[in-house]
């Protein structure tokens, strides 16, 4: 696992810090959630079965006044930097002949 010490200075990495910072608990397993944003809506059918294929709960967010549609998918397990990057990375690598990217995501903290 990645430390606050080696978290890259990127969006991601200071994410982490931030986690951190708020005394996070990177031991324990979290719904992690992903989300690809699309040039084009709606996206291709074929993107969303192959992330149905791929992760367990995948939903479609149809665009609304103040936000653009995205495909939201869930990874359940300890969240670390390597895993969140490889993760956005598979992702994108698949969704880009859709027109799809993976740079979001983001988890719920319990509340203290």
């Amino acid at each position: 696992m990645s430390t606050p010490a080696t978290w890259p200075l990127d969006a991601d990495g200071d994410v982490f810090r931030r986690l951190e910072a708020k005394n996070f608990d990177f031991t324990a397993e979290y719904a992690i959630d992903f989300n690809v944003d699309f040039e084009d809506w709606p996206p291709h059918q074929d993107a969303i079965v192959w992330l149905q294929s791929r992760y367990r709960e995948v939903e479609v967010h149809e665009p609304e006044a103040d936000f653009n549609g995205y495909i939201q998918f869930k990874i359940y397990s300890k969240l670390n930097y390597t895993l969140v990057i490889q993760t956005q990375a598979a992702a994108t690598t698949q969704m880009q002949k859709y027109g799809g990217v993976c740079e979001t995501w983001g988890v719920m903290q319990p509340a203290p």
